[in-house]
């Protein structure tokens, strides 16, 4: 039974420059979780579900980006969403259970009785009360957001054995080398006060063995360099792995969508899942229009309410504007993500492709893809400031910031 007075808090781990690499040329001057997906900062998705769960005392993003960075940010979510939001910056690596235990007297000043977690770079339908609710009937430690993928892609992620009655987690390997379950951790959880004496227990366990040592420096040098430092604790390594089978931590089944954002490409599909989402969660920040006054809409297209786009103009499915943009007569917009200050000008094509801040595409010029998300290529990406000037076509490529093109280009990483 949910207690109205029990309070919950959740922490969103939202990692650091040196963590995004993957995501560039998007996360040069942008920090990563602040990458608009669907209209949104992708931070923002986790933050709007956090807003669902009960009794929600207080939502913390824990990361190495320098405060300024965050604080306009969290100053306009907080007010938006009435609920405190506070951005708490790591002074090094942690871990996420580390980072969890580090900052122990913020996440507990509230008093909650159960804590979420959720990394940042995950893309779902977030089903956080119903995590909930199932994490108060098992009555564990901890309760892990799980999803069913295909075999093929299942060693790609934290792999997990749950018992299929009582859902307890009874096995977890991150990434092996050999198939072990379809079912995968989506890197969502929520946890009981509990989870704070397992993390120090781990820190402990590491401190007793390091006293134990009575090694000459030479070898204490070598063995530092193997071992993980005392407050360094992994979730998956430190905490799932050794709780798993004894009735501490369970599962929770999501049947809808789940990607991670690890690369510019799915931010794609993420966005376009996003976007459908709206229809259930916020269908006043979706488009329409016929064609007549205004652009003809077609499928799910948020714009933001500063873009000027052209009635002749056709947009969508599964596209979203940002602010600022200008989009001419003519144009024709197909699953792609048009960010700050762009000019789109007359009968340009854009299908399958990410659109930089600033940038300029010249009349019938075509920026397009295939549309594999997960290809290198599968997706053209144009960072900061790129010109593409009049009728010319780039196809299945990444263009770095400042870049005028004024040839055609095709299967290439301009540099």
């Amino acid at each position: 039974m949910e207690n109205s007075t029990e309070k919950v808090v959740a922490v969103i781990m939202v990692g650091g420059p040196t963590k995004g690499t993957r995501f560039r040329p998007l996360s040069f001057n942008t920090p990563k979780p602040l990458f608009p997906l669907a209209g949104q900062p992708m931070v923002h998705h986790p933050i709007s579900a956090c807003k669902r769960i009960p009794n929600l005392a207080q939502i913390f993003l824990i990361g190495f980006y320098e405060e300024k960075e965050f604080s306009l940010y969290v100053s306009s979510i907080s007010n938006e969403l009435r609920v405190p939001v506070r951005y708490l910056k790591e002074d090094k690596p942690h871990g996420s259970a580390g980072a969890l235990y580090y900052f122990r007297d913020y996440i507990l000043e509230d008093n909650p009785s159960h804590i979420f977690l959720l990394n940042c770079d995950v893309c779902c339908n977030f089903p956080l009360p119903d995590l909930l609710e199932a994490h108060r009937r098992y009555g564990g430690t901890g309760t892990l957001l799980v999803i069913k993928v295909s075999a093929e892609s299942a060693n790609q992620f934290g792999e997990l054995v749950a018992d299929p009655k009582t859902k307890e987690l009874l096995h977890y390997t991150e990434k092996p080398e050999t198939f072990v379950s379809d079912l995968i951790n989506c890197g969502v959880y929520v946890f009981s006060t509990e989870i704070f004496s397992a993390i120090q227990d781990v820190s402990k366990h590491r401190e007793d063995k390091a006293n134990l040592r009575r090694v000459s420096s030479f070898e204490a040098l070598h063995l530092a360099a193997r071992n993980l430092p005392q407050d360094f604790v992994r979730l998956d390594q430190d905490i799932l792995s050794p709780l798993a089978g004894k009735k501490q931590l369970y599962t929770y089944e999501n049947m809808d969508f789940w990607e991670q954002i690890k690369a510019p490409g799915i931010s794609l599909k993420c966005s376009a899942l996003y976007l459908s989402q709206y229809r259930i969660t916020a269908p006043h920040l979706l488009a329409s229009g016929d064609g007549s006054r205004s652009a003809k809409i077609i499928g799910d297209v948020y714009v933001h309410p500063s873009a000027k786009v052209h009635p002749t103009a056709k947009i969508g499915p599964d596209v979203s504007i940002s602010a600022n943009v200008r989009v001419a007569a003519g144009v024709r917009l197909i699953n792609c993500i048009i960010l700050d200050d762009v000019e789109i000008k007359d009968n340009a094509v854009v299908m399958h492709s990410i659109i930089g801040w600033k940038s300029s595409l010249g009349k019938w010029s075509r920026v397009q893809a295939e549309g594999d998300c997960k290809a290198k290529l599968g997706v053209t990406i144009l960072g900061e400031a790129v010109t593409v000037e009049d009728e010319i076509v780039i196809t299945n490529s990444i263009v770095l910031p400042n870049k005028t093109l004024n040839v055609s280009v095709q299967d290439e990483i301009i540099l």
